[in-house]
């Protein structure tokens, strides 16, 4: 920095990212770590957004479970779940559908595996079907795309009438990012759900044999 220039903490935090990514890159080339290619600029086609706030930017959390930003003021926050000790670092993310998301780091306690067990399943994953196990259980495919086709296809038409570079251009990409959000987010919670599923029926402390159809 020039002179006695303040910098701001998501502006540090950008400037410390770059320097980190330029070191693994100059270290990949010294043969200290793995190879890596050179830092480039964010896609101006990327409409994800994320600020970080480290404990020197003096954010909190309220006693009424707030979010409280510098600059920005208290932000009501839908808790997903109680963080289990005092967050040291908070990044506030703005996903393409105009969404916001706060991830904290905290320190977790390790979890207890499971107990152990000689059973033990094969996943053939297919086209007609998601999956087929091995003591042939048909898993159906979801098609989340599919129901969604149809709402798809009408918010995206609209979206090709409207003049480039205007505000209701923008309230339109916004709607059909939100649409495919949508179908993202069922698709994540279906693969979650099953693969949790599986995972506590035959144990993680198990073999999972899986073959993919090509």
């Amino acid at each position: 920095m020039v002179g006695s220039a303040r910098c701001r903490p998501w502006c540090c935090n950008s400037l410390r990212d770059l320097d980190t990514a330029y070191r693994n890159f100059f270290d990949g080339l010294k043969g200290k770590r793995p190879c890596m290619d050179s830092p480039r600029f964010k896609s101006r086609k990327d409409n994800r957004q994320a600020v970080r706030f480290t404990a020197n930017a003096r954010w909190k959390i309220t006693t009424g479970g707030d979010l409280s930003l510098p600059k920005i003021g208290d932000v009501r926050v839908g808790w997903s779940r109680v963080l289990s000790s005092v967050p040291s670092t908070v990044t506030v993310v703005r996903d393409a559908a105009g969404r916001y998301f706060a991830s904290f780091v905290v320190e977790t306690a390790p979890e207890q595996a499971l107990p152990g067990t000689d059973a033990q399943v094969g996943i053939d994953l297919g086209l007609s079907h998601f999956a087929i196990l091995s003591e042939g259980t048909k898993i159906d495919a979801p098609r989340f795309l599919r129901r969604a086709e149809k709402k798809l296809k009408k918010e995206q038409r609209r979206l090709s009438r409207k003049t480039k570079a205007s505000n209701n251009r923008t309230k339109a990409r916004i709607k059909v990012a939100r649409a495919h959000t949508r179908v993202a987010d069922a698709r994540r919670e279906f693969h979650h759900q099953l693969s949790t599923r599986i995972i506590r029926e035959n144990c993680e402390n198990q073999r999972v044999l899986s073959r993919s159809v090509a």
